[in-house]
């Protein structure tokens, strides 16, 4: 090649590096070091931990490895409400509680929980994904908190150590272990239980102990904890749809720059598919394994199902004045749409 055609060559290879550079040093000079610590109260092989670990390494893909999230599992760094108040205080980056346990924070969180009011798992998408739930999120900064996105903790069923449950009445004289909210509280209590708040935490060595007859948990929960170990029987009520919170500390947040917290944005939405696609093929499967664990399984029928709904209407009455009609209207609009209404 001569060598004034080599000289060109080389110059322009020079200019077009330069160009590049100087478009991807801005960016790459707003992507710092972060490590978010992530705390749950679940176990290390729960759905929701292994979601954890997809968001940290969509985390790591997307910042060239400078950014990553820490898993601290089976409540190493507190219970839902704890380590909610820590990321308010800005002394822990991330965590996912319960919906339920915002609702103390902010009231229409509550309308999520409110009895027998999903009927699958795409109504809950719909509402989750679409306006609705997108509202709930934007009222999370206030409170020093921002929301990245729904995860699914799934339908709710009561567990016990003392008798099968086939009828609304079996489930009375009960102590049943509950989320500690009064909305949790006046469900159980309205169908004739002892309803016993308690964390999470706590709840396995409380069963064990037989400090309380059961507790209700979607199947995953109940075969992740290895619930099975102390409770004989296990009811298929569906009383309750329960999502999670995907919560990042708002102070945190704003530490972040715009191309941090659009990188953090990206991997919280892989990972909230992820994490629905993981947890609903291994509730699938749950049921079965925990038969084989020795679980007896009951389903109530349709009559018993309706009787559960009369025995809930004060309560679902009360809640749905107290968290705002308003809301509440709103969500029921938000399910006629997802169920085919207009």
């Amino acid at each position: 090649m001569p060598f004034k055609t080599l000289a060109k060559s080389m110059a322009l290879a020079a200019t077009l590096l330069a160009a590049l550079t100087a478009h991807i040093a801005p960016a790459a000079a707003q992507v710092k070091e972060h490590t978010f610590k992530v705390g749950i109260g679940l176990s290390d092989d729960h759905p929701q931990a292994q979601a954890v670990r997809h968001f940290a390494e969509r985390l790591q893909a997307k910042s060239s490895g400078k950014m990553n999230a820490k898993l601290f599992a089976s409540g190493a760094l507190g219970n839902d409400v704890s380590m909610t108040s820590a990321l308010r205080g800005g002394t822990l980056e991330m965590t996912i509680p319960d919906s339920s346990t915002l609702m103390s924070l902010i009231k229409p969180f509550g309308v999520l929980n409110l009895p027998l009011t999903f009927n699958n798992e795409a109504e809950a998408d719909a509402v989750l994904d679409g306006p609705f739930g997108q509202k709930l999120l934007a009222m999370l900064p206030d409170k020093g908190l921002i929301g990245l996105g729904f995860w699914e903790n799934g339908f709710r069923h009561v567990t016990n150590s003392r008798r099968p449950i086939n009828t609304a009445d079996d489930l009375a004289g009960l102590k049943l272990r509950v989320i500690q909210s009064p909305l949790f509280l006046d469900t159980f209590n309205a169908l004739g239980t002892n309803a016993t708040p308690m964390p999470f935490t706590e709840l396995y060595t409380a069963m064990e102990q037989k400090a309380v007859d059961g507790q209700e948990n979607p199947p995953a929960t109940i075969l992740a904890s290895k619930f099975y170990e102390v409770q004989k029987h296990l009811v298929l009520s569906r009383h309750m749809y329960s999502a999670w919170v995907l919560l990042i500390s708002k102070k945190t947040w704003d530490g972040l720059s715009a191309d941090e917290k659009k990188i953090v944005q990206e991997a919280a939405r892989e990972a909230t598919v992820f994490e629905r696609k993981t947890i609903r093929a291994f509730s699938e499967t749950a049921l079965g394994e925990l038969k084989k664990a020795g679980m007896q399984i009951t389903e109530l029928p349709a009559a018993e199902q309706a009787k559960l709904r009369t025995k809930l209407q004060p309560v679902l009455a009360k809640y749905s004045k107290e968290f705002g009609e308003e809301t509440t209207n709103e969500l029921m609009g938000e399910l006629a749409k997802a169920r085919g209404g207009k």
